[in-house]
């Protein structure tokens, strides 16, 4: 795409470098660990895509204050800040979502019947950290009390 076709200058504003690739995969990215772990975890509060409580290890279920559902309002808010995080800041937002995703392949690796779906987050993992290290090239880090 040449810099004066329609549309490179939206991408030119939202990237910094309309025609760098390793850019427009961090933009990719930030936007899918954004809306995804946000939607995600709202629907934790609401069940609408799946009944959440059902993927829970009977293990964590039995260490867990509450009920099954109880633990998945935490989940989702959980979820909804990493995702808020990641829109802020994805230098660090990644690596929250990319543990948060290594705690579910564990939670899902330890309930028979769930491989499948572990491996499709072990790979979600893979791609946080990816952002991960985009980010690090492209997201400055935050300088707390420098001037």
């Amino acid at each position: 795409m040449s810099t004066n076709s329609p549309g490179s200058s939206t991408i030119a504003r939202l990237t910094g470098r309309a025609g760098e690739p390793a850019q427009q995969a961090l933009l990719l990215l930030r936007t899918v660990f954004t809306v995804a772990p946000i939607a995600f975890g709202l629907d934790k509060f609401f069940n609408v895509m799946v009944d959440w409580p059902i993927y829970l290890a009977p293990w964590i279920n039995d260490i867990a204050p509450g009920s099954g559902q109880d633990f998945m309002y935490f989940v989702g808010a959980t979820e909804i800040l990493a995702g808020v995080i990641v829109a802020l800041k994805p230098r660090y937002g990644a690596y929250i979502v990319a543990g948060w995703l290594a705690g579910i392949v564990l939670n899902l690796l330890t309930h028979s019947g769930y491989y499948d779906i572990a491996l499709r987050d072990f790979g979600l993992m893979l791609a946080a950290l990816t952002l991960a290290r985009l980010a690090s090239v492209y997201d400055p880090p935050l300088r707390l009390g420098r001037h």
